[in-house]
């Protein structure tokens, strides 16, 4: 048994033996839904912890935080659109769920070429963005350098 013991410690100390309480190497299917309540750090960027080598579990593609029209509270249980064109128009491409805590987020690929126009919908109105994203940091503007993403 020591011997073993001895064997296991070299190992670790010499660095033959890797004992990791993540796996950054590989990505897994994270996509949010509604009721879900597993999800964290609302308002934040997702991306700066679930990308290639983060420690958050999956690499996300879309991701953000949705509030209320007043922007004090998240707002559960909603949609997020991905469409081609400006105002829902064009085609729908993708469709997320937004979680019991008001994020949204998806490992899922998206095709981002051409630009796409998000939309979200609460139990009002659809509010949509009137420019087109290339990338799905939602968080890394909205919140910081612009409004919150919010549905009615």
């Amino acid at each position: 048994m020591k011997t073993r013991i001895a064997i296991f410690a070299c190992l670790v100390l010499c660095g033959l033996f890797i004992v990791t309480s993540c796996n950054k190497s590989n990505n897994v299917t994270n996509i949010s839904s509604t009721g879900g309540n597993e999800s964290h750090n609302m308002g934040r960027n997702c991306m700066t912890c679930h990308k290639s080598g983060g420690e958050g579990k999956g690499w996300f593609n879309v991701a953000g935080t949705v509030y209320n029209s007043t922007l004090n509270n998240t707002y559960p249980n909603g949609t997020v659109y991905l469409y081609t064109g400006p105002n829902g128009t064009g085609t729908l491409k993708y469709t997320i769920q937004v979680d019991a805590k008001g994020n949204f987020f998806t490992t899922a690929n998206i095709d981002f070429s051409g630009g796409l126009y998000p939309a979200v919908k609460g139990n009002g109105a659809t509010q949509y963005m009137n420019s087109s994203i290339s990338m799905g940091q939602c968080n890394s503007c909205h919140g910081v350098s612009q409004n919150k993403i919010f549905a009615l």
